[in-house]
């Protein structure tokens, strides 16, 4: 999946990945992980989550990496904010007090653009990828990461023959398989969410599991 295909989504408001409110699961489940405010939080393709928002409303600094231009502006434009821009390496860098959106490739990170991160929050990068991209965010992801940075990922589970991605079917042994080398596992919550989900009905799938797992970088 190049660049060109969510740079057409943001500009086409296809979206439909973005969530209107918070994520229940980061509301829930963020607080227990005990993560003290300050801790600085990386959040990979981000978007325009108003999980950000949450976030930083929690005393934590975020990072968020977005491919997309247009996603990094409406994010502020929503938020009635007018952003610092700034130019780092490969990403342009717009920051409004707590939270910066890194505007650029996830791919062009180095360890030392992410070495302050001490949690991660993933509910919409892993899932966006094919298969091959998969192996190479996850290799990427845990090459750059501190020892110790802990955090949240949150997946889809269905029968990938039923309906094409994105978001893509990723399940447990693939999450395993993915980063169990380098990250410790534990599932937080597992529910069938298909009756929530019109597009999964109607487009004939007949189960869909939402897997949240707690992540501890080794």
């Amino acid at each position: 999946m190049e660049p060109e295909f969510w740079n057409k989504r943001w500009e086409r408001n296809q979206i439909g990945f973005h969530l209107p409110e918070v994520n229940p699961y980061l509301l829930r489940l963020w607080p227990g992980l005990g993560l003290a405010q300050g801790l600085r939080v990386l959040v990979p393709l981000c978007g325009k989550s108003l999980d950000l928002v949450w976030l930083a409303s929690c005393g934590h600094p975020v990072q968020g990496i977005e491919l997309s231009e247009k996603a990094v502006t409406d994010f502020f434009s929503d938020q009635q904010l007018e952003p610092r821009i700034s130019q780092r390496g490969a990403f342009t860098v717009y920051q409004v007090g707590l939270i910066e959106l890194w505007c650029g490739d996830f791919f062009a990170l180095t360890a030392e653009d992410v070495a302050a991160c001490a949690a991660i929050y993933d509910r919409a990068a892993l899932i966006a990828l094919p298969p091959p991209m998969r192996e190479q965010y996850a290799a990427h992801l845990s090459r750059i990461l501190p020892s110790g940075c802990e955090g949240l990922l949150i997946t889809l589970d269905y029968d990938q023959m039923q309906m094409a991605g994105p978001p893509f079917a990723v399940v447990d042994a693939e999450v395993r398989s993915l980063v169990g080398d380098h990250w410790q596992l534990q599932v937080l919550e597992e529910r069938d969410i298909l009756g929530e989900s019109w597009k999964f009905l109607q487009g004939g799938v007949t189960s869909l599991d939402e897997r949240v797992y707690r992540l501890l970088k080794r």
